[in-house]
This record gives C-alpha cells, sequence and structure tokens, in this order.
C-alpha cells in the first residue's frame, strides 16, 4: 500500500529543496515529536547514493536509523530513493503561487496501521515546513 501527504512551504523553491537535502537543516526537522532528535543526518545526494538519518528519543531511551539509498535524483523536482526494507519513497518538490508543494509519497510497512504511519511521516513533514518558513523571516 502507498501512502501519499502532502504540504505547501511558504518558500522560495530553491531554499525548500536546500532545507530538505542539506545535513545541517535536516537534523533541525527530521522528528515526529519534540521529544525525539535527528542529531545526526549523512547523505550522498546522487543515484546510488547512499543516506542515514539517526533518529533518537531525547532521553536516550530510544533510537534507530533512517537509512536507504537514492534511486533518482532530479534537483529541485523529485527525489526517489529506496530504503533498508526496500520500501519506495517520492519526494515531490512543485512551485506554486504562493510557494512549494512537497508531496511525499512512501510504501507502507507492516508493523504500524497505516494511519499511524500517515500522522508520523506528517508530523516530520511538518516539521519540515515549519523549519524552512522560519528560515525566511
Amino acid at each position: 500500500m502507498k501512502i501519499s501527504i502532502e504540504t505547501e512551504v511558504n518558500a522560495r523553491l530553491d531554499t525548500v529543496w536546500n532545507a530538505w537535502v542539506t545535513p545541517e537543516d535536516i537534523t533541525r526537522w527530521n522528528f515526529a515529536i519534540e521529544e525525539w532528535c535527528c542529531p545526526r543526518a549523512e547523505l550522498e545526494l546522487e543515484a546510488g547514493g547512499s543516506f542515514n538519518y539517526r533518529m533518537e528519543a531525547k532521553d536516550g531511551s530510544a533510537g534507530f536509523d533512517f537509512e536507504g539509498k537514492f534511486t533518482e535524483i532530479n534537483p529541485c523536482k523529485s527525489i526517489h530513493s529506496k530504503l533498508g526494507d526496500d520500501r519506495k519513497v517520492e519526494v515531490q518538490f512543485i512551485e506554486t503561487q504562493n510557494g512549494v508543494k512537497v508531496i511525499e509519497t512512501f510504501e507502507a510497512e507492516a508493523e504500524n496501521s497505516a494511519e499511524q504511519q500517515r500522522q508520523g511521516w506528517l508530523s516530520i513533514l511538518n516539521n519540515f515546513k515549519k523549519h524552512v518558513e522560519s528560515k525566511n523571516n
């Protein structure tokens, strides 16, 4: 099953793209709830390049590596990747009158309900929007 989420970011396309692919930015937005953080983000932004984003509870009680490989990069347009468990993810960046629509589509995993997954990924996407829009001020 595929799940799609989206948001519209009130910022220029290059600002949105750079915040998505720059490790220093990723560590500031890549977590679903305030009790978690992303202390490390590493990536090779090219087809066949890998990525690894460390996600941890701030109290140290849990953590995991969100990792995979990029399969296709279209600068300022889309990023296709495959996660470590072979699930596919696509992120699209579409310019609008008010900024950039970011659409993220991912294959669901079997451990959590589709709604839990949608909510978790959407929380991260909303953190991304908040982070990018705060850079504009």
